[in-house]
């Protein structure tokens, strides 16, 4: 499994561009001015960026803020991030499992072509991810790729899978902004992962793996489930969730594009020398 050392200076070699492809969907907290402004989304009423209905009993300002000390400080497109929060409480559905999850809300087709998913996220150190359970962030209801932490062989550790298969880890430090895009290829059905951390452009973490990639564009959960239920609260920040087309825009200050986005209605190997697990 890869660690953050990445493959220095490829994009470069490959000519990436800071800023490339036209966003398909934006997921900007700036839509909202508070965490109430998320409960004005129903399935009668399908508004906003996001459809917010994956989370326990409580009031929606339980499990989700906004602040913009919540945002990595190099996102300069964006004015707040989001503070997600799970705690025994945060039982959906009665499934048994804690979970606050936001689902994209747009008529873009997320599942076609090859498209990019941004990402970034920290964890404070002060109500941190309980390391004894599996936890699984940003992912894909078919979990064909994802981040996991609380799992073997290092439970401390920010890991991705991909077709559940651990791919690349690292300890996840509180306080750093690690940054993230899922490369998927739905036609040639493959995903790579790009990564970095705090204003550090996105650099080629692991090369394209094979994986059976597909969505009907509203099964991204931009959150955390945890297998585990506990009496912890813990604590993610989340910012810079945006979808574009390829090619892949490396800067973290923000896409630098031209979004096509809407929220209407929707029914060969890598650097090997830095691996840590």
């Amino acid at each position: 499994m890869r660690s953050l050392v990445s493959l220095v200076g490829i994009a470069s070699f490959l000519g990436i561009s800071v800023h490339a492809g036209t966003v398909v969907w934006s997921g900007s907290f700036d839509a909202y001015s508070s965490a109430s402004d998320f409960d004005n989304w129903s399935w009668s009423n399908q508004v906003g960026e996001y459809q917010w209905y994956i989370h326990g009993s409580g009031a929606t300002s339980d499990y989700l803020a906004l602040d913009p000390s919540y945002k990595n400080p190099a996102d300069t497109d964006e004015t707040q991030g989001l503070r997600v929060t799970i705690d025994s409480s945060a039982i959906w559905n009665s499934d048994g499992m804690e979970r606050t999850e936001l689902i994209p809300q747009t008529s873009a087709n997320l599942g076609t072509g090859n498209l990019i998913y941004h990402f970034s996220i920290m964890q404070d150190g002060e109500n941190s991810p309980n390391f004894s359970g599996e936890h699984q962030i940003l992912f894909f209801e078919s979990h064909f790729t994802e981040l996991k932490t609380g799992v073997s062989p290092n439970s401390t550790y920010l890991q991705w899978f991909a077709n559940s298969q651990a791919q690349w880890g690292t300890e996840w430090e509180a306080g750093t902004w690690y940054n993230f895009a899922y490369d998927i290829d739905f036609d040639a059905q493959t995903v790579a992962l790009y990564s970095s951390t705090g204003s550090d452009d996105l650099q080629l973490t692991v090369p394209a793996v094979s994986a059976a990639t597909s969505s009907n564009s509203a099964d991204f959960h931009v959150g955390v489930l945890s297998l585990l239920v506990s009496d912890v609260t813990e604590n993610y920040y989340l910012s810079g969730v945006y979808v574009e087309e390829a090619p892949i825009t490396t800067s973290i200050s923000g896409s630098g594009a031209a979004s096509s986005s809407s929220s209407e209605s929707s029914s060969d190997s890598g650097d090997d020398s830095g691996f840590l697990c």
